[in-house]
């Protein structure tokens, strides 16, 4: 059995844009498809070098996969394709 993929969403408190995508990706974690965890970049100051103001970020098992805006579908099907490739290099 492959692990779930795990998405890390970088993001910082009064920041509407990262209020919706956790909500995005909490849904999606809920249906069992991925592990998630929110990092407040305003809490670790290389997060706060590396993201700046340029939050939300998503990263999935730590690439960086969506930028700002998330839709519900696109990262769905950016899961699966994470399990696809798992699944091939398991083989």
């Amino acid at each position: 059995m492959q692990a779930l993929p795990v998405v890390e969403v970088m993001s910082r408190h009064d920041c509407c844009l990262c209020v919706e995508a956790k909500d995005v990706v909490k849904r999606v974690a809920e249906d069992g498809a991925c592990h998630w965890r929110e990092l407040d970049v305003d809490m670790d100051e290389s997060l706060a070098t590396c993201y700046g103001h340029d939050v939300p970020v998503i990263l999935i098992n730590g690439r960086k996969a969506f930028k700002h805006r998330l839709d519900e579908q696109a990262l769905r099907l950016r899961l699966e394709r994470e399990r696809l490739v798992a699944a091939g290099s398991q083989q």
